[in-house]
């Protein structure tokens, strides 16, 4: 009988390798770690530290040495970099270029023997020894052909009927409108602008046959929430879209003080309400979802755009929470981290307009990562930016980088 872990450190640790292994057998899972260790520890060594007089690399068996190794080395970083990302999110370009590298090592391990190994029929039966697990290898990943991409199960099916989508008159509210109606859940659509709402249901309706309900709400009233749980309280509402929300660029004490609680109200306060009043119908039908429309603004202090930022890490520290809280209820938590986007944000909170990813991108980001992790930066060059920022430069330096930033971004009489 298996004995349940005691120590705290030991509980918290087999939960999150739990979910990170998840979903592979355990020889993919141990090619996941190998190529993690040789991306992030091994071969930045071997390129960085390691003396070029003792630095040897094997191709196809044949070894390289001094520059032409260190020449190499990138391309085994990038290689084994690729590894881990594709192993981790199951990529599938993995199939069959995580079987050919595996290939050619198995090759590799067998020219070595012949060329530099025991000679005569020693080096060819080391050789044909060391391939060997290669080679079986080799065998298992081309049989894992529909583990690499396959596609999920409908969002209909995997979670409920019906979802609910606050800010769905535009943007990414709007996107992810399309996107849950496009894998068969009915929608209830919430904003203020009651006609856009009334127009993007026939839409809905008319394109994938879902039903539709359109509740025009104003979340900056601190009753809204409330009001808009009530009136679904007779719906299985088991995907909840908390992405309503809005920015005001520019120096704080210049701010309206309203528009800054009513701001807080939105980002903060009507969400959590929203989610907790949703939630226990999910929790009793052991399966739903919920997602925040964050932003990277909520990594790091934004000077001129201080509330906003405040109020995206408020988004980013509760669903992360809740993720934890209900992994074993069947409730699936993300918040999705986009960074500046092609909508009307920015002209509605005062910042001069500058490139954005679209909508429709930030969406097909979000539900690729439901379920499999509990936040995703949106885009490679805003998670480089995010990552280097928050981990290896002080947090004071940061928020002076970041009002340069926004400072390119708010009008002159603003700042």
């Amino acid at each position: 009988m298996k004995r349940p872990l005691t120590h705290p450190i030991a509980r918290a640790t087999s939960d999150w390798l739990g979910g990170l292994l998840a979903g592979r057998p355990w020889w993919m899972n141990a090619m996941m770690v190998f190529s993690a260790y040789m991306a992030f520890v091994y071969v930045p060594w071997d390129l960085l530290v390691k003396p070029v007089a003792r630095d040897e690399e094997v191709w196809f068996g044949l070894v390289l040495t001094g520059y032409g190794a260190k020449l190499t080395e990138p391309i085994h970083w990038a290689i084994y970099a690729a590894g881990a990302y594709g192993f981790y999110h199951m990529r599938a370009w993995m199939w069959p270029w995580a079987a050919v590298y595996v290939a050619q090592v198995a090759i590799a391990m067998l020219v070595w023997n012949l060329l530099y190994g025991a000679p005569g029929l020693l080096g060819v039966i080391a050789g044909l020894v060391s391939a060997a697990p290669f080679a079986l290898l080799v065998r298992a990943l081309v049989r894992e052909r529909e583990r690499f991409g396959a596609a999920p199960a409908a969002l209909g099916e995997r979670y409920g009927e019906w979802g609910l989508v606050t800010g769905a008159s535009s943007g990414i509210g709007a996107a992810f409108a399309r996107a849950l109606a496009r894998q068969g859940v009915s929608c209830v659509l919430t904003a203020r602008r009651r006609e856009r709402l009334e127009a993007l249901a026939a839409e809905l309706e008319a394109a994938h046959g879902v039903a539709t309900r359109v509740i025009a709400e104003d979340l900056e009233e601190p009753a809204a929430a409330a009001r808009l749980a009530a009136a679904v309280s007779e719906l299985p509402v088991s995907i909840l879209v908390n992405n309503a929300g809005f920015g005001s660029a520019g120096r704080f004490d210049r701010q309206d003080p309203e528009r800054l609680r009513a701001l807080v109200q939105v980002s903060c306060a009507a969400p959590l309400e929203l989610t907790h009043r949703l939630l226990p119908g999910m929790r009793s039908r052991g399966r739903g979802a919920v997602l925040f429309s964050g932003s990277i603004a909520g990594r790091q202090a934004l000077p001129l755009h201080a509330a906003y930022a405040a109020g995206k890490a408020f988004e980013l520290l509760l669903g992360e929470s809740l993720r934890v809280e209900l992994r074993d209820a069947g409730v699936d938590v993300l918040v999705v981290e986009p960074g500046s986007t092609a909508t009307e944000f920015q002209e509605g909170s005062g910042e001069i307009r500058h490139a954005g990813v679209s909508p429709e991108r930030v969406v097909e980001v979000a539900l690729a990562a439901l379920g499999r992790q509990p936040s995703v930066i949106v885009g490679w060059a805003d998670w480089i930016r995010v990552n280097l920022a928050t981990r290896l430069l002080p947090r004071a330096l940061v928020a002076y980088l970041a009002r340069e930033v926004m400072s390119q971004r708010t009008p002159p009489e603003r700042r």
